[in-house]
């Protein structure tokens, strides 16, 4: 299979080892055309930052805010103002993240395999907690839930970056190496799983695979997993009550629109009645206590019924610039690993929404899987956004690797 990233060894360049200093000569002064002057030793100078990506985060959470409180039924005001708490506590990290990652990730307390003991606790514990909705997914503080399996969306692409980077180029000749990878990634999906969520598991197992692809790994060595897993699936779709109801209410959601189908059959009813420019900003009538978890799971039902469909397309487009964005920058970046990290948060988010969005409008069966940016809550804001944050720091990493080397190369041309 064709890989995404450029497995050429890098070549260490011997002759230049740093970049060139400015000279001072006798009433003169020189430096590689187009640059700035080096900052004083010892001085800080923040990142550039993609300017698209950045304006796409921007765009999110500012309408993610508006429909969090378009989307609120009676307590519009309480979800409003906690969410901009979110966002808040959210772009923070963001911003911190995007200029410090690629220096955290250094320290050996940072490193992805002491990530995922810290993710693994965390969902260890989350399954003796006092159980909401007859779930376990939340850590209850008081004043913040916290929900693992957001951190872990995080943490599980980090370590399967880290170690796909590790073993680049020999995937395709030997299979056993994925069986490291797949133990971890096992045993965090299996414990999300025993949390009573499946829409998580499929998730992050969809981003796991394209991450394996895309590092070099064959179909044929996916497809044993595959087959012994199967069972398990089949075991979880249709031998357990609760979700084989609702897989039989995605067929035919009418038939159960008094029981298993209610909420899907209120989901068409706002897409539906939206029509192709909406009823308006804070309009709709759904959202009245008519369609359970509207400023939450089905918060596109309601965007759909205030917007219509012309608008909501919008939003759409966005998430596939976030999407084709983020796998440019895969592309050109400099390290499989940095690549790899870009790639696998960039699918997170993305496929996130589209699930989000299908399931909305009846193309997959129900499931509590957020709209990211958009949908209520705090675990799941704040990870979005930190996912965004280290997004920006590894591609503004890379964006000055190749503007040093641009440096260089015009200064070795200059002296010929």
């Amino acid at each position: 299979m064709v890989r995404l990233f450029n497995k050429a060894p890098k070549r260490r360049n011997n002759f230049i080892r740093k970049a060139p200093a400015e000279y001072k000569g006798r009433g003169a002064s020189f430096r590689p055309s187009g640059t700035k002057p080096a900052p004083a030793r010892g001085g800080w100078q923040p990142l550039q930052l993609d300017k698209r990506i950045a304006f796409i985060t921007f765009a999110f959470v500012l309408f993610g805010l508006i429909f969090t409180y378009s989307s609120s039924a009676f307590d519009s005001t309480a979800y409003f103002k906690r969410q901009i708490l979110f966002d808040t506590l959210g772009i923070a990290a963001a911003l911190f993240l995007s200029q410090t990652y690629d220096k955290l990730q250094k320290l050996k307390i940072f490193s992805p395999m002491n990530l995922m003991y810290v993710t693994w606790v965390l969902l260890i514990v989350v399954l003796f907690t006092r159980a909401q909705a007859n779930v376990h997914r939340w850590i209850d503080f008081g004043f913040f839930k916290l929900q693992p399996s957001e951190i872990a969306k995080v943490t599980l692409v980090i370590y399967i970056a880290d170690y796909l980077n590790g073993v680049s180029g020999k995937l395709t000749k030997n299979w056993r190496l994925l069986i490291k990878p797949m133990a971890v990634a096992g045993i965090t999906l299996g414990l999300i799983l025993a949390e009573k969520d499946i829409g998580t598991p499929t998730l992050m197992g969809a981003v796991f695979v394209f991450m394996l692809l895309v590092a070099g790994a064959r179909l044929k060595h996916l497809a044993v997993p595959a087959v012994v897993l199967a069972p398990l699936a089949i075991q979880q779709l249709f031998f357990v009550s609760y979700r084989r109801e609702r897989i039989f209410s995605f067929l035919d959601p009418f038939a159960t629109a008094g029981s298993s189908g209610y909420q899907l059959v209120q989901s068409f009813l706002a897409v539906g009645s939206g029509g192709w420019f909406g009823k308006g900003l804070g309009n709709s009538e759904l959202k009245l206590e008519y369609l359970p978890a509207a400023h939450t799971d089905f918060i596109f039902s309601i965007m759909c019924e205030e917007l219509g469909l012309v608008r909501v397309v919008v939003i759409l487009v966005f998430f596939c610039w976030l999407l084709i964005r983020g796998i440019s920058l895969a592309r050109v970046a400099k390290t499989q690993f940095n690549g790899l990290v870009i790639f696998g948060l960039t699918i997170t988010i993305c496929m996130q929404a589209f699930f989000n969005m299908a399931m909305a409008i009846g193309l997959l069966p129900t499931k509590g899987i957020a709209l990211p940016f958009f949908s209520y809550g705090g675990s799941s804001v704040i990870m979005t956004l930190v996912m965004m944050g280290i997004i920006l720091n590894l591609a503004a990493v890379d964006n000055t690797q190749n503007n040093l080397r641009e440096d260089i190369t015009n200064y070795k041309n200059r002296n010929k």
